[in-house]
């Protein structure tokens, strides 16, 4: 769903305290992610505002300056706009293909020009970080459960958080595969799926509790059971990411 009224006026409220604080330092301020999107996966509740912000210089003096801005959007309970200089950004491509890509895919200018739009996003390393990122995840997953287990609620917000970033890099190992992703996240997984061997229900079932088609109390009911085949088809991702990897 869009962003409704409330949330495009705080993102307003963002660029004018940053072109406040920043003057000139200030270049451009990108909404990116599920919020950019026209018909997307934003849900309120789960899915949060992320923006880029972009600089001419980030020394610690225009540190103190942005300051008091980003503690104005730490207190709207949004995640930390990511800060690059220009030059930081165009250098950062071939290290953070997933990130950026992802960006130059699903992005919206807030304020100022746009460098994303003609940013080359190397691919090369793109299959490693993939590996890396969705391993990181699958081991802090299981920490998190081990922090949670016995409560059935607390399990239950740990995959609903954890569901979007998991599609993202089944969007990403569709594109390692030289698919087009499509646009629906439930095709993202059913299309991951049929590569990878996993099966798709336990992601899409939490799909649908994001999108609101199911109650979040009914997953919370069986929280317990629920968790274990949605590990059980990371786990098997995991395995096929390894897999292409030690045959490429």
């Amino acid at each position: 769903m869009p962003l409704n009224t409330e949330q495009n006026k705080l993102l307003e409220s963002l660029a004018k305290k940053l072109k406040t604080a920043a003057g000139t330092n200030l270049e451009s301020l990108i909404l990116y992610g599920s919020a950019a999107e026209e018909n997307n996966g934003f849900h309120a509740g789960f899915s949060d505002i992320n923006v880029l912000c972009l600089v001419r210089s980030l020394d610690a003096a225009a540190l103190a300056q942005l300051a008091p801005a980003m503690k104005w959007w730490d207190s709207q309970k949004q995640p930390a706009p990511m800060l690059f200089t220009t030059a930081e950004l165009l250098g950062s491509a071939d290290v953070f293909p997933i990130e950026l890509r992802d960006i130059k895919d699903r992005h919206r200018v807030l304020y100022g020009p746009d460098p994303v739009a003609a940013l080359n996003v190397p691919m090369d390393l793109h299959r490693v970080q993939l590996e890396h990122d969705f391993r990181v995840n699958v081991i802090k997953l299981r920490q998190r459960y081990l922090a949670s287990a016995g409560d059935n609620k607390a399990t239950a917000r740990l995959m609903t958080d954890s569901i979007s970033t998991f599609v993202t890099l089944l969007r990403h190992l569709l594109i390692d595969l030289k698919e087009t992703p499509p646009a629906s996240r439930d095709e993202i997984v059913s299309r991951a799926a049929a590569h990878a061997g996993f099966d798709a229900a336990a992601l899409t079932a939490l799909l649908a509790v994001r999108a609101g088609k199911t109650p979040m109390q009914e997953l919370e009911k069986q929280a317990a059971d629920a968790f274990s085949p949605y590990l059980a088809a990371l786990e098997q991702v995991l395995r096929f990411v390894d897999g292409v990897a030690s045959s490429a």
